[in-house]
């Protein structure tokens, strides 16, 4: 069934893991990861990635995504998310903690920040306003 507005953000503000999906050109099929995100409901979603990775180089060419998450636990349940990319901006240590809090347990977010600070280079924190929406519950099949 389908979500409503406020069912379909109060799921993708929960911590699932999310599968960023970017256009990689014409010949080829979209790029799509894994990745953590923030949402906070009726505001802008956002995510950190490597400043001169791939992912930021083909967002910069598309100007837009794709993230989805997904549950197959209480029920089936999936919400995708595309919009515009409006902001790049250089991810903090504040945006590392507060992402890194958002999916660790708290014993565990100083010991991933101090790996993602040494091990991932420099961040760019991207901002992408929601404009499409799909979501639905297909409850317990």
């Amino acid at each position: 069934m389908a979500m409503n507005s406020d069912q379909r953000q109060a799921f993708l503000a929960q911590p699932h893991i999310g599968a960023l999906s970017i256009e990689a050109g014409a010949d080829r099929a979209p790029l799509v990861v894994p990745i953590w995100y923030q949402y906070s409901p009726g505001g802008d979603l956002w995510f950190l990635t490597g400043a001169e990775s791939r992912k930021i180089a083909l967002l910069r060419a598309a100007g837009r995504c794709t993230v989805m998450a997904e549950v197959v636990s209480p029920t089936i349940a999936y919400a995708a998310v595309s919009g515009p990319v409006i902001d790049y901006v250089d991810g903090t240590m504040d945006d590392l903690v507060e992402m890194a809090t958002r999916y660790l347990p708290a014993e565990k977010v100083a010991g991933y920040v101090e790996f993602a600070t040494s091990d991932h280079g420099a961040q760019t924190k991207v901002v992408v306003r929601p404009k499409q929406w799909v979501a639905s519950d297909l409850g317990s099949v």
